[in-house]
């Protein structure tokens, strides 16, 4: 499966709600293994953005779809990284041209 970095930031409705995070967090899980995807790992960070979520799904559309259905409730803006493992990243390199 692939990995995916999401950058998650709450907006005015999130923040406003954030006492139902953990229903949101567990919802977004049951949602992820529903399509065959897995959340992996949730981080809370601080900076610009107020979350981290490392994922991944069978294949870019899940992951699309995901990002999307979760940007329907309205309470975060997301923007998702699609993430190359060193051994893959390392096969890309070697397939370029000399």
């Amino acid at each position: 499966m692939a990995t995916y970095v999401t950058l998650i930031r709450y907006t005015q409705k999130g923040a406003e709600s954030i006492k139902q995070l953990p229903g949101r967090l567990d919802a977004a899980r049951k949602a992820s293994k529903a399509l065959g995807a897995e959340i992996k790992q949730i981080y809370l960070v601080m900076g610009r953005y107020d979350a981290v979520v490392i994922s991944e799904a069978p294949d870019d559309e899940t992951a699309a779809k995901l990002s999307l259905g979760t940007a329907m409730q309205g309470n975060v803006r997301t923007e998702t990284l699609r993430a190359f493992p060193e051994a893959e990243f390392l096969k890309i390199v070697a397939s370029l041209p000399s």
